[in-house]
């Protein structure tokens, strides 16, 4: 208690508030690496989503190979052998078209976009702004 102040105290108010510059540009920094990072994860899941689509592409064409050529075969026992190509195609090309579509709204852009990270820099912009929630 000889009147000497502490480190703490001695700080002027030009010193706090470039503190505060800096620690508001490092949250800043830190925010949209947070961003950047989710947004390289979902654009990681989407990948893997068009990986999907191409395997069931695949698979797709393996089996028209396989099975069409059997299932027109026992078909044309029972009815004319082009009938049965007919029903065999597009009951294929039905399945095919489901397998796609759901690879489809897979990969949708709203599922690419960064929630958590733009709740958080809207959080950030109200506490800035004096406006706590």
């Amino acid at each position: 208690m000889d009147g000497a102040q502490s480190p703490r105290e001695a700080r002027s108010l030009t010193d706090l508030i470039g503190q505060l510059g800096g620690d508001l540009a490092d949250l800043v920094r830190k925010e949209v690496e947070l961003a950047r990072a989710e947004f390289a994860e979902k654009l990681n899941a989407a990948g893997k989503a068009v990986g999907d689509i191409a395997a069931g592409g695949l698979l797709l064409i393996a089996a028209l190979l396989v099975l069409l050529q059997a299932l027109v075969l026992a078909l044309s026992k029972l009815m004319d052998p082009i009938w049965a190509a007919l029903i065999v195609g597009l009951g294929v090309a039905a399945v095919g078209y489901l397998l796609v579509r759901a690879g489809m709204k897979a990969i949708s852009l709203d599922g690419l976009k960064p929630d958590r990270s733009s709740r958080q820099l809207r959080k950030n912009a109200e506490l800035m702004k004096g406006k706590p929630r």
